[in-house]
């Protein structure tokens, strides 16, 4: 089957150009102006992955990503935008953005960046969020309140950090998406990425350590080497 992707980007010219560019490369592309039109489109046919745009007239970017990723959580979504401060990077990580590009971009950088989000798209793990009370992640026996920051493995509390948390809640939030060690450290210390592998490894190192001492028969985060972490 044809893989599509859904290019959602109000600059006509620009829409025109990865449309050309997509179909050059054998995908199948469909175009959307608008939010509104995405969504539709989306009704319409679920694409692989969709390349959108922030700035968009009527329903923005970050809008159609939260509805993308509530609705078709299997559709891998590249954010394209101007703005490139860590802030912003952070929200859309946060929002299950799958990656971001900074426009203007390379052409052979997003078409490398969409195969790497069309592989890890295949190997989603699942999140059930409970039906009574909201802000509540469970995953495999796992299962983080939110409100009060609590979390359990098979029914025994763990003491975690503050950034173990937030490590750990990023990834269960989005199971099927591999974080990248520059996703993590942006999105829990909250400042750039300048190559501090070891503090990402550590955190997590620590967080497998507190998991195997309730539960040692389970694995919960899966290194994929040369990308990052994701749950198992």
């Amino acid at each position: 089957m044809r893989t599509v992707i859904l290019i959602v980007e109000d600059d006509s010219d620009i829409n025109q150009m990865l449309r050309e560019l997509l179909k050059e490369q054998g995908y199948g592309a469909v175009q959307a102006f608008s939010g509104t039109e995405a969504l539709f489109c989306m009704e319409k046919h679920v694409p692989q992955a969709v390349i959108l745009d922030l700035m968009l007239p009527g329903i923005s970017g970050e809008e159609v990503l939260a509805q993308i990723k509530k609705d078709y959580p299997k559709t891998g979504v590249i954010v394209s935008s101007a703005k490139d401060d860590v802030q912003t990077r952070v929200a859309l990580l946060r929002a299950g953005a799958d990656d971001f590009l900074v426009k203007p971009f390379d052409t052979q950088e997003l078409l490398a960046r969409i195969e790497a989000v069309l592989r890890r798209r295949a190997d989603f793990g699942e999140i059930t969020k409970s039906s009574e009370n909201d802000g509540i992640l469970e995953y495999k026996n796992i299962r983080i309140q939110q409100e009060n920051h609590l979390v359990y493995a098979a029914g025994q509390e763990i003491s975690l950090t503050k950034r173990e948390y937030l490590i750990l809640e990023l990834l269960m939030s989005h199971p099927g998406k591999v974080f990248t060690k520059s996703n993590i450290y942006e999105s829990v210390w909250n400042e750039e990425f300048l190559g501090e592998e070891n503090a990402v490894n550590v955190h997590i190192s620590n967080i497998r350590q507190k998991l195997s001492k309730v539960c040692p028969e389970e694995t919960y985060i899966q290194t994929v080497w040369g990308i990052g972490f994701k749950m198992k």
